[in-house]
Parts: structure tokens; sequence; C-alpha cells
């Protein structure tokens, strides 16, 4: 099935965390487009109700889109945790309470294991790009690795300071911001959403 081919000049990032427009925005630079984040058009936040990362990331971008008149992407990301049936999954950053605190996420994490052996987890990405007319196209990328305790590194947001990608001795909180986007769930997203819809 052919993909919709973006064409405009403007695009809204659906989100109001200004670290994750910030990585989008970065992703982006090759092409001539204004990046607009929702916080700057005072876009409202609209309710997570879907179950899946795809689900919630076309919800946001749907919204945006509708509201703003411009085509709008969103991404809706987190952690999936084996020993942990999937969690905290879609309610990733909800863990982190109302303050938005990842330090208590991460201790949450940490305590949720107790000593179980199985540390594996994933980081999950999924990206949707929405027009004013309702119309998606969505993406979903996936980073494996493994949980470490005590969080390490300052890098990055999230619960990058526990990840350590497989291949990989270093967190996603102490790695150079350049090598995180080479290997990122985000990046791999992105491409995905770059040779179906910009290239």
């Amino acid at each position: 099935m052919a993909h919709r081919r973006f064409t405009g000049d403007k695009l809204v990032v659906a989100s109001h965390n200004a670290s994750k427009a910030r990585e989008i925005r970065e992703l982006l630079q090759q092409f001539p487009i204004e990046v607009i984040s929702a916080a700057a058009l005072n876009l409202p936040e609209p309710d997570e109700t879907e179950m899946t990362f795809i689900g919630n990331a076309e919800l946001k971008a749907r919204a945006a889109a509708t509201t703003s008149g411009i085509v709008a992407l969103a991404d809706d990301s987190g952690m999936t945790v084996e020993a942990l049936n999937g969690d905290p999954g879609i309610y990733s950053a909800r863990w982190a309470g109302p303050g938005k605190d990842f330090n208590f996420a991460m201790k949450r994490v940490e305590t949720e294991l107790g000593d179980n052996p199985n540390r594996r987890a994933q980081f999950n990405c999924a990206l949707s790009l929405c027009w004013p007319d309702g119309h998606c196209e969505s993406f979903q990328g996936v980073l494996q690795g493994q949980l470490v305790f005590p969080p390490r590194g300052t890098q990055g947001f999230g619960y990058d300071p526990i990840f350590v990608p497989d291949g990989h001795t270093l967190t996603c909180g102490e790695m150079d911001p350049a090598v995180k986007q080479e290997i990122s769930h985000r990046a791999m997203a992105f491409r995905q959403l770059v040779d179906a819809c910009f290239l």
C-alpha cells in the first residue's frame, strides 16, 4: 500500500515534553520544515485512552492536526519490562506521577522487580503523522536491552539512566546524544517514517 507523502513546510510536534520536541526537531533538521511544538500553539493535551503505543500516538497526532489545521507528528513511547508483564508500557510517563519525576518511576521499577534476576526490557516508540483530514501514517521502533540499578548518567530523559541497549555497556543516560540517536527506538521509527513519507 502506498504511503501518503508529506509535502508541507510546517509540522506540529504533538507533545508538551520539551526534550521530546527537541529530539524530534533534531531528527527532522535535514528537511526544510518549520517544526512547531503543541505547547507553542497552546494546543490541549488529549487524554491517552488507547491501549497501544500506536493507538495513543495516532490519538495525539489526530487531535493536534484537527485543532491546528497543520499536519501533526506524535510520538508515544515507553519502556516494557519482561518480568513486570510488560509494565510500565503505555503508562511509562504516568509511573513518574503528576510531577513527571522519573527518579521516582525508576525506583518503582527497581522495587517491583525486587530480586527477580530477569532484567530484560525494551524501549518502544510509535510515531504517527496525521493530516487535518484524519489520515494517519504510523510506524514503530523497538530497542532491546537490560535494566541496571542504580541509575547511571544524566544525558537523555525518562528511563534512559537504567537502560543498557543490547551490544552496549553504557546506559542511554550515559551515551553521547548523537550515539543514542543512531540506535534509539525513536530513530528506528523515524527512519521508517522518513523513508515512507518524506523521501
